[in-house]
């Protein structure tokens, strides 16, 4: 009987799914931390993406949003200089040119909303250039 009870429960725990935590909860609080601007806090998050998911940031970039804005205009809007020039030097050339949702690239954005002469607009053209 007690082996039986035994089977049972080793069949039980190999059938049970595993619950893996979603890309999408791991990444629910990035906008309180760009807000914040607390580079270190980002950097704990992308590399715990990574770890887990093996996502970077250029895998990720595009399905975040806060508030209907990309990350680094998010951090612009919110003088997140730490973080926006931290972010801007881990994407590719490529896909900071690349239009964002509303077809616009980040720097016509920037330039567009007066936001091309901060620092992190700053560190966007020197990067794109």
């Amino acid at each position: 009987m007690k082996k039986l009870l035994t089977i049972a429960a080793l069949s039980t725990a190999l059938i049970a799914p595993v619950s893996f935590a979603d890309v999408n909860e791991d990444l629910q609080n990035i906008c309180t931390i760009v807000k914040n601007n607390d580079k270190g806090e980002l950097r704990k998050k992308m590399r715990a993406v990574q770890d887990d998911y093996n996502l970077r940031l250029g895998d990720f970039y595009t399905g975040v949003s806060c508030g209907g804005n990309s990350l680094i205009r998010y951090s612009m809007q919110n003088n997140a200089t730490d973080v926006g020039t931290y972010i801007i030097k881990k994407m590719s050339k490529k896909d900071l040119a690349q239009a964002e949702s509303d077809g616009m690239p980040i720097q016509q954005w920037a330039e567009a909303n007066g936001f091309i002469d901060s620092e992190i607009g700053k560190e966007l053209l020197a990067r794109l250039n």
